[in-house]
C-alpha cells in the first residue's frame, strides 16, 4: 500500500522533478507534488511524496530528514491523513 509522505523546509526553487528524483533513490515514487500559494503561484516550501511501500517510506525518511537538499535541511515525516477543508468560493 502506497504511503505518503510530508516534505517541509523545501528551496522555493525545488521543483516536482528535482525531489521525485532524489526520492526514487530510495524506492519507487508514485507521486510528487509541492504546494504552491494560489495567489502567488510561489512555492509554500512544503509538499508530499507518495511511495509505493510502507517499507520503501521508512527507507526514505531514514535517508532524507535532516539532509540538506537545494540548500535548505529537509524536514520528513510521515503525512496526517487530514480530510481536506472546503473553501468557499471567495465573493465577498
Amino acid at each position: 500500500m502506497a504511503k505518503k509522505l510530508y516534505v517541509g523546509n523545501l528551496s522555493y526553487s525545488t521543483t516536482e522533478d528535482s525531489l521525485r528524483t532524489l526520492f526514487s533513490g530510495f524506492g519507487s515514487v508514485t507521486s510528487a507534488k509541492i504546494i504552491y500559494d494560489r495567489d502567488t503561484q510561489n512555492s509554500k516550501g512544503f509538499g508530499f511524496i507518495e511511495m509505493s511501500s510502507d517499507e520503501e517510506a521508512a527507507t526514505a525518511i531514514a535517508g532524507t530528514n535532516g539532509r540538506e537538499f537545494d540548500g535548505r535541511q529537509l524536514r520528513v515525516n510521515e503525512a496526517m491523513d487530514k480530510p481536506r477543508r472546503e473553501r468557499s468560493g471567495g465573493n465577498w
